[in-house]
């Protein structure tokens, strides 16, 4: 993506409070792990529900990075937090900025490996596009990202991370005391970064998780929207487990040309994926799947393809 904006250093980057591994990172933990976390440090079980239901709200509702800002908690249940636990996002190492709003950001993470954020302003809503992986094992013909050897998976904390560091950077939190807001700058995300998501199912579950909390950062399900290249084992899981809507990383309408340009089809054809894929609508109670095609000349741009296309996902909503 081309930008028109210089590259501009560090705009809000969240600092290290203590060395990493010192303490444990409350951001990323699902509900029933921060209770538990909390109860292990000792925080009363009795007490422990209660606590997490504000913390959550400070953090993933109102964007607080202080435990000292959280002023429904006592003082001295605040400095335990403080002294125990940090609350740590990726850093910002570059933003970019386009004439049209759009902004790329480069945000470092720990082991110093580097993934991207994109957010990407339209009228009436604003997608962030954000990475699942460090690097790819699939190696897709068109992907940059699949010229990249997996270096690792992101923990949850980097994956919610991205949505918080974009709205610490658009502004776009509420605040605590005032109404909600019903207009929000975030207003959609999309996996469709670096990695396949579905190499990393159970981080990007419960980050999404958090994403779609009521008392969170509080996005429909309906507003997510997962790209994977045709894991097909765990499409069922998506449906059930997460429920997002569903983008499919197609390209080409033969076996043997998806082979080429989407090597996993190797192992999951088009026609096993298909059969999957019908079913998905129903188990995730999604309206439509989206069918991602780049069109490369000569390759699956026929008209032939087009409509082989159409015959093969006939029965299935689509977009």
């Amino acid at each position: 993506m081309r930008m028109t904006a210089p590259i501009t250093p560090d705009v809000r980057a969240i600092p290290r409070r203590v060395p990493d591994g010192a303490t444990p990172n409350l951001i990323g933990m699902t509900r029933e792990q921060l209770r538990a976390t909390l109860i292990a440090h000792g925080t009363p079980e009795k007490q422990a529900r209660m606590r997490v239901g504000q913390i959550w709200q400070w953090l993933y509702h109102w964007g607080v990075r202080e435990f000292t800002l959280m002023t429904n908690l006592s003082k001295e249940y605040r400095a335990f937090l403080d002294r125990t636990f940090q609350i740590k996002l990726p850093e910002i190492v570059t933003r970019q900025v386009s004439a049209d709003g759009t902004r790329k950001y480069l945000l470092r993470i720990d082991g110093g490996h580097e993934v991207e954020t994109v957010y990407i302003p339209e009228e009436g809503r604003g997608t962030l596009c954000i990475s699942s992986q460090v690097g790819c094992t699939l190696t897709c013909s068109f992907c940059h990202t699949g010229t990249q050897k997996l270096v690792r998976n992101l923990t949850a904390a980097e994956i919610v991370g991205q949505v918080m560091i974009a709205r610490d950077d658009l502004g776009d939190w509420n605040t605590a005391g005032e109404p909600k807001r019903e207009e929000r700058l975030v207003s959609n995300v999309v996996l469709m970064g670096m990695g396949e998501p579905l190499y990393n199912f159970d981080n990007v579950r419960d980050a999404m998780k958090i994403v779609m909390d009521g008392e969170g950062i509080s996005l429909s399900r309906r507003r997510i929207t997962l790209s994977t290249s045709g894991i097909v084992p765990e499409i069922a899981r998506t449906a059930e487990e997460i429920g997002c809507l569903l983008a499919i990383s197609f390209h080409a309408t033969t076996d043997d040309v998806r082979d080429r340009l989407v090597p996993v089809n190797k192992k999951w054809n088009i026609e096993t994926l298909l059969g999957t894929l019908r079913e998905y609508p129903r188990l995730s109670n999604s309206e439509r799947i989206t069918f991602e095609y780049v069109m490369l000349k000569g390759v699956n741009d026929s008209d032939e393809d087009a409509r082989r296309l159409v015959r093969l996902i006939r029965g299935i909503p689509a977009k």
